[in-house]
């Protein structure tokens, strides 16, 4: 691969045809006169932050664990207490625009593979997926998904509000946006759940999977070692990010049976099984589908093997020095291990997986929600 320098996206080159890195749009900000002006008149503290930091020690609590830190419960939802300010930011502050897709997850559902498959279908204009023949055309080996993590070209809006400057740099991000949360839908802001400017992608996978990779996710960080039972015992405990897991799901489930238009359900072991339909379901959704000629010309595969789970762990390994996303715990080749389905079965007893299953199936009789 080129280690030449992509050009930076300009804040202020106008509505690109698809979303841009948010990466490239914050290094262009970070050093932009302007940009640095309005970002330097900003306040440092919104007055109502001192209010959260009165209400926050009031929330429901759980104390620490060896998987999860203090966590307390805001909107139905139990979270990390630290992530607790920039959640509220996110929710007090965030104006949706129109264009706005937000992809929404649990942890350990396929988000990264998610974000990837997200972006290369609606910048495909921008950035056109290489041939799987490959090739050595310039423009190829320039595209975002070769020389960035998901996570670097679609942000987390949590991690946005954590600080004045990444909020700035979203404010500056040229239209359409594609973003990314794990919050509940209970806790998004009202400019995204009252109005159809803004879509949402969520995507669930078989809760037993999602722990195990979860298990193995967090085990990344070195200075923890997390037992397995911890993370398993975290669905009935609600000590999972987000929890409980099955108002999380059925939030989105709900909403996008009331509003169809605007929330789309997908997952992920249809994706596995399924990635060209997904992907053209994900095009259809967000309002651009693949014309005849580009279904012709194999856009649709182009963009499933530039966003295959192989491409992208061998990607993430060759990233693995570079700066790491998300937080300085995880490497980049964290977010890529086997992303198989069923795997559960190599770590917990069937008596185990069967104690779930009957759990969940309580949670979600009579929703009409099933992970089948």
């Amino acid at each position: 691969m080129s280690s030449e320098k992509m050009p930076l996206v300009s804040a202020a080159a106008g509505c690109q045809r698809g979303p841009v890195p948010f990466k490239d749009v914050a290094a262009v900000v970070a050093g932009d006169d302007g940009a640095a002006a309005a970002m330097a008149h900003r306040p440092l503290a919104d007055p109502e932050d001192e209010d959260h930091d009165e209400l926050i020690p009031t929330l429901p609590c759980k104390p620490p664990t060896p998987l999860m830190r203090r966590m307390r419960l805001y909107r139905g939802g139990w979270f990390p207490e630290k992530w607790l300010p920039a959640i509220m930011a996110f929710r007090r502050r965030f104006e949706a625009r129109d264009g706005d897709v937000v992809v929404a997850s649990l942890p350990k559902c396929g988000t990264t593979w998610l974000k990837a498959l997200a972006f290369a279908t609606a910048a495909r204009g921008t950035y056109p997926p290489p041939p799987v023949a490959g090739g050595d055309d310039e423009g190829n080996r320039r595209h975002p998904l070769l020389r960035l993590n998901p996570h670097e070209c679609v942000p987390f809006l949590e991690s946005v509000y954590s600080t004045m400057e990444e909020e700035s740099k979203l404010d500056a991000t040229p239209s359409p946006r594609l973003l990314s949360t794990h919050l509940p839908y209970s806790v998004l802001p009202a400019s995204i759940t009252d109005s159809s400017r803004c879509k949402i992608i969520y995507v669930c996978r078989q809760p037993k999977d999602m722990l195990i990779s979860f298990w193995h996710f967090i085990n990344r960080d070195k200075s923890r070692d997390v037992s397995s039972s911890y993370v398993w015992e975290s669905v009935r405990e609600c000590t999972y990010f987000g929890s409980p897991i099955w108002d999380h799901i059925l939030g989105y489930w709900n909403a996008s049976k009331v509003k169809p238009d605007n929330v789309l359900i997908l997952k992920y072991e249809d994706m596995k099984r399924n990635p060209t339909e997904n992907v053209e379901k994900i095009a259809e959704f967000i309002g651009q589908p693949f014309s005849n000629s580009e279904k012709e010309a194999s856009i649709v595969d182009n963009i499933v093997e530039l966003c295959s789970f192989e491409k992208m762990k061998a990607l993430g390994a060759s990233m693995a020095g570079s700066q790491k996303v998300i937080s300085s715990e995880f490497p980049n080749d964290s977010f890529f291990r086997k992303g198989a389905i069923g795997d559960w079965v190599n770590h917990i007893t069937p008596e185990m997986a069967e104690s779930l299953d009957k759990l969940l199936s309580e949670k979600f009789d009579g929703s009409g929600f099933s992970f089948m």
